[in-house]
């Protein structure tokens, strides 16, 4: 079982944005910029590109769902979008609140970053999602 179906399961603490039956949205913990959010299937995939079309379909509209959320609570200019996937053997889309491209940069993350406002963060999304 992966940390990402854990989290789904509700054996370690997230900052959860958006679920349904198939997907699931949560704050990542150790984000590139505020806001930074991964979407994932329910069901284990380690590849993206391994899910069914149908389903990578669903989950590309739903993480478009959650990009809309992001950009109504946070100031951005966009919301950037990239799939690595290397370090954790379950399918997810990066979501990135962007003001500047360097912004993306997966070199450089918040160190620490603050439960309090990441809290906060989490709620103003949840609240923009429809």
């Amino acid at each position: 079982m992966t940390i990402f179906s854990r989290i789904i399961n509700g054996e370690i603490p997230c900052y959860k944005i958006a679920e349904n039956d198939k997907f699931f949205a949560f704050l990542d913990i150790n984000p590139v910029n505020w806001g930074h959010t991964l979407v994932v299937p329910k069901k284990e995939t380690d590849y993206i590109f391994d899910i069914d079309d149908d389903e990578l379909a669903e989950m590309t509209l739903f993480a478009k769902r959650v990009a809309r959320a992001i950009k109504a609570a946070l100031p951005c200019r966009k919301v950037g979008v990239t799939v690595l996937g290397l370090e954790v053997p379950h399918a997810h889309i990066h979501l990135v609140p962007l003001k500047h491209e360097g912004d993306m940069d997966f070199k450089h993350k918040i160190d620490n970053p603050d439960a309090e406002k990441m809290k906060q963060i989490a709620a103003a999304i949840r609240e923009n999602f429809e």
